[in-house]
């Protein structure tokens, strides 16, 4: 929710109104869940009220994780996850107006709410950007897509530290002051966000007994967990990888919201499958905008796949049309199959980040290196770059010609 916390949107417009699910014909009780007898199959209120099921959804969430780390409990250490926290960081910020942010992690949601704070011309703010990893959007981006954005955030202002961790956080009279890093250095802040990832609520469902997995209850392709009668989906649950075959977290909107579909038709008596999931993601920084599906080349090597990628520098417009802006694509195909399993795009403007999601149905569809070779978009001059240049085709026929010099 960077938006809200940037006081472009109401915590009101991101929720469905109660009023409106009333409307279509169900019935909406606001309570915490405090037991679940399934043999009974009986809900329990915290008010003592009781609830009869025939069939149960489960869709708790996740909560953020926070790491153990000196001072954590210091006003001033923020994180986001739900329209709660970010009423409170905006709240904080509206009364203490920091000066100097230190964000730990260097995620989409941190880098999405470093730069919605630093674009307010009002009040100018120190922007320090910590991360573990060697680069920024560490999960979405090999090194060699992460040069630009870094150097982008860089000319924005950003102080961005790689290879570095925060082992203690500093306050004085009960306030944050700043953070030490295990390379000794300190550094000034008086606002820490910290966004390093998310744990599952599976609480309810380990006192029912359900399984679990490593990641969360789990699951099977229609959402039906160890009871039959008990469904679940979204954070916290477990989740295929439709690429390795292997679970995960895959903790994004866009599975959750697929899966409490998938469900819904299993209800109604669909036998529809979960395909697994993709982690198709973007994110916004200033003008810059990130997006990727599928495998990094890291992470594909990782799993054991063997690759061949191609990296396209494109352009928005026909290079004859005033406005053209850059943007670079590189797409990861698995050498032996010639599957494409993998796409990263970096853009200076949104309209080429939606080819994020052709990448995504072709990884979907199996397609390979050579089918790829055929695609065609649906071109004009003031919205794409010319169909002799599309950046898909012309990766893969880059693709195609590094397998052919490999053989």
């Amino acid at each position: 929710m960077p938006h809200v916390v940037a006081g472009l949107a109401t915590p009101e417009s991101i929720v469905v109104p109660d009023k409106m699910l009333e409307g279509a014909g169900l019935h909406v009780v606001v309570d915490e869940v405090s037991h679940v007898d399934a043999a009974k199959k009986r809900v329990r209120l915290s008010d003592g009220r009781e609830l009869g099921y025939d069939k149960l959804f489960l869709a708790m969430g996740a909560s953020s994780f926070i790491p153990p780390i000196e001072g954590r409990e210091l006003d001033g250490v923020l994180s986001l996850r739900s329209a709660a926290d970010a009423e409170k960081i905006r709240a904080y910020i509206a009364e203490k107006n920091p000066k100097h942010l230190l964000f730990v992690g260097a995620g989409f949601i941190s880098l999405e709410i470093a730069s919605l704070l630093a674009a307010d011309p009002n009040h100018p703010r120190e922007i320090t950007i910590v991360e573990l990893m060697d680069r920024p959007l560490p999960l979405m981006l090999d090194p060699d897509m992460a040069v630009p954005v870094a150097e982008y955030l860089s000319q924005k202002g950003f102080t961005i530290l790689t290879g570095e961790k925060v082992s203690k956080i500093l306050g004085s009279d009960g306030k944050v002051s700043g953070v030490e890093l295990d390379s000794g250095k300190t550094l000034d802040a008086d606002m820490v966000f910290i966004n390093v990832g998310v744990r599952p609520n599976t609480q309810l469902a380990e006192a029912v007994g359900l399984e679990m997995g490593q990641f969360g209850i789990k699951v099977n392709s229609y959402q039906e967990t160890s009871d039959p009668d008990i469904l679940a989906g979204g954070d916290c649950v477990e989740k295929i990888n439709f690429i390795t075959g292997k679970p995960e977290g895959g903790r994004l909107r866009g599975p959750a919201v697929m899966q409490g579909r998938l469900a819904a038709k299993r209800l109604a008596g669909y036998d529809i499958q979960f395909p697994g999931v993709l982690n198709a993601g973007g994110c916004q920084m200033f003008d810059l905008v990130v997006t990727a599906t599928g495998l990094t080349e890291t992470d594909a090597k990782r799993h054991g796949f063997d690759t061949v990628c191609a990296v396209v520098d494109s352009r928005s417009k026909h290079a004859m049309i005033p406005g053209m802006l850059p943007w670079k694509i590189k797409l990861v195909f698995e050498k032996k199959s010639q599957r494409l399993i993998g796409g990263q795009i970096v853009s200076h403007t949104i309209g080429p980040s939606r080819e994020i999601d052709a990448i995504s149905a072709f990884i979907l569809g199996r397609r390979t290196i050579g089918e790829l070779t055929t695609f065609t978009s649906a071109c004009n001059p003031d919205i794409s770059s010319e169909p002799s240049a599309e950046p898909i085709t012309i990766a893969a026929e880059q693709a195609l010609q590094k397998l052919r010099v490999a053989q």
